[in-house]
């Protein structure tokens, strides 16, 4: 990327350093030993819910999410109602976008007054340690001048109809959580703004790392919003969860979609919604 705009120091793509052959990776991607990624992993997974049983089982599949809610903070969603031939097409959209010519995702070049657009990272301490990643970034709602790519020609499309059953299925889960906290069922939907409810997408690109226990592709953090909707690449396992202060490595069930609840659902956790403290990261 190169130019400064906003940024403390020149932003460099890091498929560019991907590409470039070397095989030692900047001193700026180095994590403290701390922070590297953790290949000591407990040996289980999260909660995988069938939505079909919220017709079929209702009681049942509803316990199911409180529980995945309780002791663990994010699950994973099969039978979602959203269409696998979508599902595969928004994870490949986005391959075909960062696989473009630099020049024609340099166009796209984010700055931090908003983070909408084509970045590499986040913040803006001079000499912070980065994460080994490329990003896409996009404010969906409300909606306003939303900085979307031109290439490929059906990336919006696509990703519109994805986020709007995205949306649906959030608009479900709200319900159910609103349900087991013996609320309203609309409690939680209205308090996330009803039908103006905001929403922001990121799509995450990983290049090749030539030394992988040395960096992050995203760093340990928790999601400050009330949920994040997860589509993990099915092919490399990189994504983490913490659960009682072990890592656990999440292995995603075939088109299904993670749920991560996020630090507003969490404050709610004094009345047993959420579990508290969650956290992941993604190696590269």
């Amino acid at each position: 990327m190169g130019s400064l705009g906003d940024w403390p120091e020149p932003v460099v793509c890091v498929q560019s350093l991907s590409e470039s052959g070397e095989l030692v990776i900047p001193g700026q991607y180095i994590k403290p030993q701390s922070e590297r990624p953790s290949f000591c992993l407990k040996e289980m997974n999260i909660p995988v819910i069938d939505m079909t049983g919220l017709i079929t089982s209702r009681e049942e599949t509803m316990k199911q999410i409180s529980e995945a809610c309780r002791e663990w903070g994010f699950f994973q969603l099969v039978n979602h109602g959203v269409g696998i031939e979508l599902v595969d097409r928004v994870r490949e959209i986005w391959r075909e976008f960062f696989h473009e010519p630099m020049e024609v995702k340099q166009k796209y070049a984010n700055t931090p007054k908003t983070y909408e657009g084509y970045g590499s990272r986040l913040g803006v301490e001079k000499g912070a340690i980065l994460d080994w990643s490329d990003y896409y970034y996009l404010n969906y709602l409300p909606l306003y001048h939303t900085k979307w790519p031109a290439h490929p020609p059906s990336l919006r499309e696509v990703m519109e109809e994805y986020t709007n059953e995205i949306l649906r299925l959030g608009a479900v889960l709200l319900k159910v959580f609103s349900i087991n906290l013996r609320l309203k069922e609309d409690a939680l939907q209205n308090a996330f703004g009803g039908k103006e409810v905001g929403a922001c997408l990121r799509a995450n690109f990983y290049p090749k790392c030539p030394q992988p226990d040395l960096t992050m592709g995203l760093s340990s953090h928790s999601d400050p919003g009330g949920m994040t909707f997860l589509l993990p690449d099915e092919q490399v396992f990189g994504l983490q969860i913490r659960k009682d202060n072990q890592w656990v490595a999440i292995r995603p069930a075939r088109h299904a979609i993670v749920v991560n609840i996020g630090d507003q659902l969490q404050d709610l956790q004094s009345s047993g919604l959420c579990r508290p403290n969650d956290r992941y990261h993604t190696y590269p």
